[in-house]
């Protein structure tokens, strides 16, 4: 992979696979098209819509065969739907022939539908500036955002989280009653007026490339094509003034040296590597130089964030020659740093492995009973994933296989899953 901003790989063909394609892909876009026409005070309306296009998208392509273009089509349809939508509800006269025009406007031709669609991208960065209302908690911003512009699921943004479905159901709709309540519209401010809702936007950047980086659940670990279009939103992003900070671009440089690794995440076979067992030839030399760039960007000013230290840590990686040569007390240094500003119980897990490359094994056991609100790991399978190799590493062989055997229960990708079976077999035997 040379350009991790180019479009990811063309999708299965099939009016299943493209239906699956555009959801995952396009209806972040989508749905910034229909909440420009419609108004954000109808996101659930924006939701409804684009579902029932895809869904006649899937029985008209079934039975007629996919048209040349499928994402025109899909927009025109969703646009048609909103245009039925409008004339059935109560609204001045005036209002709703100036809506309807504009609506015909856009999907007056195959050709204007073509270039609506083109525009959606805009929209969708656009949107999600919008879901970052102030009026909206930040939390509740990132999980409206990730539900409406990044297709994600109810359980996707729980993982993500570290929090129950119900909980997140009960959040999306609060929001969707404080937007609707509140009179939040589409329009955004200008200038300085839009920073304040950049660091929501960030941090739902930051979660869509995660959510490729490490699929929650499914056979793929690796989405490269969320990826892809995390680093998108990013450098297109990083190009508009209120989005040229020190943050935004360490947050870029964080994604462009994690995508640098994909081509070794797996082998041949799909069977996931270790970073000890990457053939770091294969590393994508030209990204982890654009990285470096925009790590410098971001070395400009006096802010240090969350993302200059994760950026920080990728980069030491990238730059080591081999495993051997890590530089693990200055990654120690990084996570320690990052654990101050800001702590969370992931942070504390991937600091206890610093902490045993640099202390031993028992060190990081001991950083990992210390980690705060460690409960909230318990079902995440790598907590005893850790535990069992430091256990594997002190000669601990049953409380290694115990811990893996945990940590295989808890893996829901089908990648992970291999590993720790591997694990655990090379323990047992």
């Amino acid at each position: 992979m040379s350009d991790a901003s180019s479009q990811p790989a063309a999708p299965d063909h099939s009016p299943a696979g493209l239906v699956e394609h555009f959801f995952r892909h396009e209806t972040g876009r989508l749905h910034g098209a229909l909440v420009r026409l419609l108004g954000v005070h109808n996101l659930s309306l924006a939701e409804d819509i684009a579902q029932e296009a895809m869904l006649r998208a899937l029985q008209t392509w079934s039975m007629g065969g996919v048209p040349p273009n499928p994402a025109a089509w899909i927009t025109r349809t969703a646009m048609n739907l909103a245009k039925d939508a409008l004339r059935h509800r109560t609204m001045a006269a005036g209002k709703q022939d100036a809506l309807v025009t504009h609506h015909e406007q856009l999907t007056a031709t195959p050709a204007v539908a073509w270039e609506a669609a083109q525009e959606i991208r805009d929209d969708a960065l656009r949107l999600m500036f919008v879901c970052c209302h102030p009026a909206i908690a930040a939390d509740a911003q990132v999980i409206l955002a990730l539900k409406i512009l990044c297709g994600f699921g109810t359980g996707e943004i729980a993982r993500a989280f570290l929090a129950s479905e119900a909980a997140i159901e009960k959040q999306l709709t609060r929001t969707k009653q404080r937007i609707a309540g509140a009179g939040i519209t589409s329009e955004l401010p200008e200038g300085a007026d839009l920073a304040p809702r950049l660091d929501g936007v960030l941090a739902t950047l930051y979660l869509l490339f995660n959510e490729g980086y490490k699929a929650s659940a499914g056979d793929r670990l690796l989405r490269e094509e969320l990826c892809h279009e995390a680093i998108r939103q990013t450098a297109l992003l990083t190009a508009h003034p209120v989005g040229r900070t020190p943050r935004a671009h360490a947050l870029l440089a964080l994604m462009l040296l994690t995508a640098a690794r994909f081509p070794t995440r797996l082998d041949e076979h799909g069977e996931l590597l270790r970073l000890h067992d990457q053939d770091r030839a294969k590393w994508d030399q030209t990204l982890i130089a654009r990285g470096l760039e925009e790590l410098t960007r971001a070395a400009q000013g006096d802010e240090l964030s969350d993302y200059h230290l994760q950026a920080g840590i990728a980069a030491l990686h990238c730059t080591a020659p081999d495993y051997a040569s890590t530089d693990w007390t200055a990654i120690l240094v990084h996570y320690d740093q990052l654990q101050r500003i800001k702590p969370s119980p992931i942070v504390g897990l991937n600091r206890a492995v610093a902490v045993a490359q640099v202390h031993g094994p028992q060190a990081g056991l001991d950083a990992i009973a210390q980690i705060p609100q460690l409960d909230r790991l318990d079902s995440q399978y790598l907590l005893p994933a850790v535990a069992g190799e430091l256990h594997r590493r002190l000669g601990n062989t049953t409380a290694a296989a115990e811990q893996f055997r945990q940590a295989l229960q808890l893996a829901r990708t089908t990648p992970e899953r291999s590993l720790l079976q591997r694990l655990l077999d090379d323990t047992a035997a």
